[in-house]
Order: structure tokens, then C-alpha cells, then sequence
């Protein structure tokens, strides 16, 4: 009976991994087609990753969203270890609960809410200094914080709760500024949360659709509207090709942060034995 449950969960679980990775590896199949045909495979060729480089405007695209993507890991990781160690110093649990609730919002707001209503934002805010073309990058840039930001602190608030502060505490008793302190004793403890949040980060900018629709202007495009932009038409497999790279790189990323996640946890369980 074991024998039949355990099958039966094994095969459940393979059949969940082939809905989810079969159209990727169908994806990743077709950008080798030696002919344009999206659904019969004439031989395998590299022609359409030639293709994708040559095309200037996907280039441009694909250069605007990894800028656009850095930028918003950067900014999002600053702000939201900021944050999240002055919730964490918080002495009124009120605040300190509210402002956690009000951080899941972004979250669990649907995004073409979310898209909507910071669009009607910058519109009003640039009628108020009477510019018509307020939208482009830095307006991106903003709206991809506001949804990364609290991936950030939701992954670097638990490390900081797990952190022993009497540590940080006897460093500044013994002389170390607080500046300092935090970066040589607190800094170490939750690197892993901050990496992970910058991934994430990352990540989420990278391929977000609906916000980055509704906040962009016609002089910053991202590939993922590009993209969009070509399938009232027809997409051709060069961008199958990009979106091959940009798997790969997406999964080796997870792969080290996965990597230099466990990497600190049997380095953590060491140090308490």
C-alpha cells in the first residue's frame, strides 16, 4: 500500500513538472528550428540566435530591461534593508504590525490595479508641474520599487529576528560606531536574505508585464512590451531564442542563490556547535 501511495505521489509530481516546463522546453526546442515554421521543427540550426542580435530593437529593449532590472535590485535592496531594520528596532508592536500589513499590500494587490492606479499617479503628478511626457524610465523605475520593495524586507526581516543583537550590542560597548557595527556584525548574518531579495527583485522586474504597461512612455521600452507589441502580428522565433538566454540566466541565478543559501545555513549550524 506504501509502495502504490508513493508511486502515485511520485507520478502526481512528474506530471505537475511536465505541465510546467513543457512549454519551455518547447520554447527552447523551436529556437533551434532551422526554419521560421513555429510548429514543425526542420533541423537544428543557431540561424535565430544570429537573428536576435542583429535586431536592433529588441536589443534596445532587452538593454532597457536589464538596466531597468539592476536598478530596481539595487534601490529595492537599499530601502528595503533600511526599512526593514528600522521596523525591526521598532519599539511600538502597533506600528511595527501595521506597517507590515501595509508592506504585503503591493503583494497581493492585482497588478493591473496596481499598474492603473500609479499610472493615474504620475499623470496627475506631472499635470501638476505641467509636463505631458512624464512616463518613461524613471517612472518604471518607481513603480518596479514599489512591487519589489517588499519582497526585500519579507526576506531580510526573518534574519534579522533570527540575529542575536546583544552581538551588535557588546560590538558598540566596546567601541565600534553603530555604522560600523552593523556592517562588520549584523551585515554577515543577513547577507542571504538580502541576496535573495535582490533576485527577487531582480527577477520580478525583469519579466513584469502589466505595471511596466501602464507606467511606460514611447521613449523607454522594455522587452517584455516589445514582445507584447509583436504578437499583434506574428512572433518570430528569434525571440524564442531570447527568451531561451534569458531562462538560462534567470535559472543560474536561482541555482547560486540556492547555492550560497545552504552554503550559509551549514555554516550557521557550525558555528552553534
Amino acid at each position: 500500500m506504501k509502495k502504490k501511495t508513493s508511486f502515485i505521489s511520485k507520478l502526481y509530481i512528474a506530471l505537475i513538472f511536465i505541465f510546467l516546463y513543457a512549454p519551455i522546453a518547447v520554447m527552447m526546442l523551436f529556437s533551434f528550428n532551422s526554419t521560421p515554421s513555429t510548429y514543425t521543427f526542420g533541423g537544428f540550426s543557431l540561424y535565430w540566435y544570429k537573428e536576435m542580435f542583429n535586431d536592433a530593437v529588441a536589443m534596445r529593449s532587452l538593454q532597457n530591461t536589464i538596466v531597468l532590472a539592476v536598478c530596481t535590485a539595487v534601490l529595492a535592496s537599499v530601502l528595503g534593508i533600511l526599512a526593514s531594520v528600522g521596523l525591526f528596532n521598532s519599539r511600538n508592536k502597533l506600528y511595527r504590525k501595521s506597517m507590515m500589513t501595509a508592506t504585503n499590500i503591493p503583494m497581493m494587490n492585482p497588478e493591473i490595479v496596481t499598474g492603473i492606479a500609479m499610472m493615474l499617479l504620475f499623470v496627475f503628478a506631472g499635470s501638476l508641474i505641467n509636463r505631458s511626457n512624464v512616463l518613461g524610465f524613471w517612472t518604471l523605475l518607481i513603480a518596479h520599487v514599489t512591487f519589489a520593495l517588499p519582497y526585500v524586507i519579507l526576506n531580510v526581516m526573518p534574519k534579522l529576528k533570527q540575529f542575536d543583537m546583544h552581538i551588535y550590542e557588546a560590538a558598540v560597548d566596546l567601541g565600534c560606531k553603530p555604522s560600523k557595527a552593523f556592517f562588520k556584525v549584523v551585515m554577515p548574518e543577513i547577507i542571504t536574505g538580502i541576496i535573495t531579495g535582490c533576485v527577487m527583485s531582480f527577477t520580478l522586474s525583469l519579466d513584469d508585464f502589466i505595471i511596466s504597461y501602464f507606467t511606460n512612455g514611447p521613449s523607454f521600452q522594455t522587452l517584455p512590451i516589445y514582445i507584447f507589441s509583436m504578437t499583434k502580428k506574428r512572433v518570430k522565433p528569434d525571440m524564442y531564442a531570447l527568451s531561451t538566454l534569458m531562462f538560462i540566466v534567470i535559472l543560474v541565478l536561482l541555482i547560486l542563490m540556492n547555492v550560497a543559501q545552504n552554503r550559509a545555513e551549514r555554516k550557521g549550524k557550525r558555528d552553534t556547535v
